[in-house]
């Protein structure tokens, strides 16, 4: 039988480590811990079958969990957090803390580990977490002593949720588990070392604000950044964008920060970009990247990347500042007080914009969008990728809807495809580009969300990494739907090799897949099939209706690319658009593979 957890203040009180970690979940407001249990970490598991105030989501892998917890905390703002057993549990986890890392995802990670005194002895499911995890969390601790733990757990929320956040690991050998110790409440908590600095300098601000105001092709770049700010930065942001009236994007990352209704929206920049964006950033004089680190897929070669501009950055994280691109002017400090700041300045002062060089900038971007960069070739017989997620757009977007995704050319037509109005609906992998992210995430977000409409836009290939959690879907009643575009192909491994390696179609094609309808039954889920452009309305609005979790098996043409893109090596106004590749190449790649789905 649970035990009901005490509300009131534990500091000072006698507990088992165990207990400490129950207690210090509580004490910081988790309601949700998704994990998978093991040997090391039994007593953690078995304190939480006794109280009410946590509670645990059985994942089936443990890659599974950490996704999940992404995309918890990416639709809430909260800090997500794992609990895995030692070795291969924590192995296991490796991939989800890299992409939590390189998309700024805070997340607590709570391993087990063998007792102290077998450390070291390759003993039965060791392994060197904290050496392992090193690289690819903010920060990790190994706990030796139980009455370090309670401060160690405060302080692991801590930095994964202040400065830029992140993963964090901590290590808790069985021995510890089992002791007793003097638990301390999260009275003052902070890191010794860790202090970031959210202030951003008066002076670089105030400069800010007169290279913003005397700029005549003028950009806001915005990222992820913003988003992790929280609310008040998105608004922020469009009162800024609204004060200035000059043009907005963002990575991909950072969708939904800025309403992708608003005329001054140029869509996502980068290597799939629209055709106005990315030559927006390639011309302007003034570039001003907020929560934002100029990764490679958005700036293309660097030495070419946005020759004549002057560049502001602003971004929390020291570390972001000239590691890619040489700015003008940095200001270290959080996104929302930043632009406060600015923007209090700005109506203080008032300062004029260039109006008439505002207006002809206005009319180049006009013409940059009058390529129409985004169109296809419509299809009656078939359905084509695109026209998919418009159908889906348009059947959802008036809905309380979150999107996942997983990785590729579906990941990338639903950025270019879904418009996101408020920050927070987009749960999708970055940085690290993991297949498998979005059924997991999928499940983080609806249980934060339970009764909103989540939808993982997935790809065949990506989808079957992790579709062991659809098991976890049917268990906990979480009525998650996972839209397929079902091309038998690794899409954009096929798209490269078509373009750039000659058509040579080395192992992208998917040969055998299951039957999609067949296998969400056989989980307990449902299963729909749509292979005509005819069928999708019904069949959206049917998946949508189901509450049970679905697979949507919507079998799309094969060979369609993914435009615009930068090709490697290439600027940022060197795209290709869907007009100027090959007309030949489709037909080149279908000859040199053999087979194609129609």
């Amino acid at each position: 039988m649970k035990r009901q957890q005490k509300k009131a203040s534990r500091d000072g009180e006698q507990m088992s480590g165990a207990e400490m970690v129950v207690q210090a979940l509580a004490d910081h407001g988790v309601e949700h811990v998704f994990g998978y249990p093991g040997g090391a970490v039994l007593p953690i598991y078995d304190e939480i079958i006794q109280q009410d105030r946590v509670e645990h989501i059985l994942v089936r892998h443990e890659q599974g969990a950490g996704h999940a917890a992404e995309g918890y905390a990416r639709s809430t703002g909260k800090t997500g957090v794992v609990l895995v057993t030692s070795g291969p549990g924590a192995t296991n986890m490796v991939t989800a803390l890299t992409d939590a890392l390189m998309d700024s995802i805070p997340m607590v990670c709570l391993t087990g580990q063998v007792p102290t005194h077998l450390i070291g002895n390759d003993a039965f499911q060791e392994c060197d977490t904290v050496g392992i995890t090193r690289p690819c969390t903010k920060h990790n601790w190994l706990v030796r002593d139980v009455n370090d733990l309670s401060r160690i757990l405060h302080e692991a929320f801590y930095v994964a949720s202040h400065g830029r956040p992140g993963p964090v690991v901590v290590d808790i050998p069985k021995d510890v588990q089992f002791a007793t110790g003097t638990y301390t409440g999260p009275k003052k908590v902070e890191h010794k070392t860790y202090r970031p600095r959210t202030k951003g300098d008066p002076n670089a601000i105030r400069a800010a604000v007169e290279l913003i105001a005397k700029a005549k092709k003028p950009v806001f770049y915005t990222g992820g950044g913003v988003i992790n700010s929280g609310p008040r930065a998105t608004e922020l942001l469009r009162e800024l964008a609204k004060l200035t009236g000059y043009p907005v994007t963002s990575t991909l990352m950072g969708l939904g920060a800025f309403p992708a209704s608003d005329p001054q929206w140029l869509g996502m920049l980068g290597m799939h970009g629209t055709y106005e964006a990315n030559n927006v950033m390639h011309d302007c004089d003034l570039m001003v990247a907020i929560g934002s680190r100029f990764d490679d897929r958005i700036t293309g070669r660097t030495d070419a990347f946005s020759p004549g501009s002057r560049k502001i950055h602003i971004d929390i994280d020291a570390s972001s500042i000239n590691k890619n691109i040489r700015v003008d002017l940095p200001i270290i400090g959080d996104v929302a007080s930043v632009l406060e700041d600015l923007l209090t300045i700005w109506k203080a002062e008032k300062p004029k914009v260039d109006q008439a060089a505002r207006k002809a900038w206005w009319k180049q971007i006009e013409t940059w969008r009058g390529r129409n960069c985004l169109a296809y070739r419509q299809n009656n017989d078939v359905i084509m990728p695109q026209y998919a997620i418009e159908r889906l757009y348009a059947a959802t977007k008036d809905r309380d809807t979150y999107i996942t995704t997983e990785v590729g050319q579906h990941q990338m037509w639903a950025a270019q495809f879904y418009g996101f109005e408020e920050p927070n609906r987009w749960m999708t992998s970055g940085g690290l580009g993991t297949m498998g992210y979005g059924l997991p995430a999928a499940l983080g977000v609806q249980v934060a969300h339970p009764g909103s409409l989540v939808i993982d836009i997935a790809g065949d290939a990506s989808v079957l990494m992790t579709m062991q959690e659809m098991s976890t879907a049917v268990q906990h009643n979480l009525p998650i739907k996972i839209f397929i575009l079902n091309n038998q192909y690794m899409g954009m491994v096929r798209q490269w090799q078509q373009l750039l390696h000659g058509n040579r179609l080395s192992h992208s094609y998917m040969d055998s897949l299951p039957d999609f309808v067949k296998l969400a039954e056989a989980y307990g889920g449902v299963g729909i099939r749509a292979e005509k452009p005819d069928e999708l309305d019904d069949a959206i609005q049917e998946m949508i209706s189901v509450d049970k979790p679905v697979l949507f098996d919507c079998r799309v043409v094969a060979l369609a690319n993914c435009f615009p893109m930068i090709p490697s090596g290439k600027a940022h106004n060197e795209m290709l658009l869907p007009e100027e590749a090959d007309d030949d190449a489709i037909g080149k790649a279908i000859s040199a593979s053999g087979k194609a789905l129609v």
